[in-house]
């Protein structure tokens, strides 16, 4: 690649970076925004093969990037890596809905296995602990009982009665931080 070739991918992608479609800076909130300046850059359909390197190389001649200091691994959230040794061991739950335009069920409560993918659906009319009990002991029924359930902070996850049915069949249940997917 000419130098030529270089600055030009560098004026670009400094263009992308500070136009306010590709700004780095999110909503508060809002999960549905790319958070890194890369992905930006390629879902706009740009394409360089040394992209990570250019990247890294025009941060470091960035000036107000170089007074933000450094910002070292233990910074950063930890990440509990969720560890799958065979087929149907660990399920993540989730309910979809409310899904106002139905009269009957409402909700759609998702289970996928965490190795294979596995998706079991099914359409409900509330969102409680009885409905979510009852559609675990299925699943359990189904592909037999597994080793963790993980599932977000929401009520109808995190009750007595789900509580009682997750020691009776010896599932550990785990918690995710809420808009975590």
């Amino acid at each position: 690649m000419s130098t030529q070739q270089k600055n030009k991918i560098f004026k670009d992608a400094k263009k992308l970076s500070t136009s306010s479609q590709f700004a780095t800076v999110d909503p508060p909130g809002d999960t549905t925004v790319p958070t890194t300046p890369s992905k930006k850059v390629f879902d706009s359909g740009f394409y360089c093969p040394t992209i990570y390197k250019d990247a890294f190389e025009l941060v470091k001649n960035c000036d107000s990037c170089q007074r933000q200091g450094n910002f070292l691994q233990k910074d950063e959230m930890p990440q509990n890596a969720i560890q799958v040794y065979e087929i149907f061991d660990v399920w993540g739950i989730d309910f979809m809905g409310p899904f106002l335009n139905l009269k009957e069920n409402k909700y759609i409560l998702v289970a996928v296995d965490y190795l294979s993918k596995w998706v079991e659906a099914g359409a409900l009319p509330t969102n409680d602990a009885r409905v979510v009990v009852k559609f675990l002991k299925s699943l359990f029924s189904g592909f037999g009982t597994p080793k963790a359930i993980i599932s977000d902070r929401g009520t109808h996850f995190c009750n007595d009665q789900f509580a009682k049915v997750m020691s009776k069949y010896g599932v550990t249940h785990r918690l995710f931080a809420a808009y975590h997917p």
